[in-house]
């Protein structure tokens, strides 16, 4: 196979587009992938300020807060 000029070269140049274009799309891919997992962290972050700290309390559920009312109303009436 006889060596022509310039073919080397212009391989070079085509191995180092190729490579350019990898980590373009890599570099792209990672920005995709960060993006969506901090949208993902801040609704997460939302969801768990929203909640209640003891929703049973709130709904006057907890265990010892019936006793606690009963034990106010009773002793109005004594």
């Amino acid at each position: 196979m006889p060596h022509q000029p310039g073919s080397s070269a212009q391989r070079i140049r085509i191995g180092l587009t190729g490579l350019a274009f990898a980590f373009l799309l890599v570099l792209l891919g990672s920005v995709i992938s960060r993006s969506s997992r901090d949208n993902n962290a801040n609704n997460a972050a939302q969801a768990t300020t929203n909640e209640p700290s003891e929703p049973l309390s709130e709904l006057g559920l907890a265990p010892g807060a019936s006793d606690t009312t009963n034990n106010s109303s009773n002793s109005g009436k004594k």
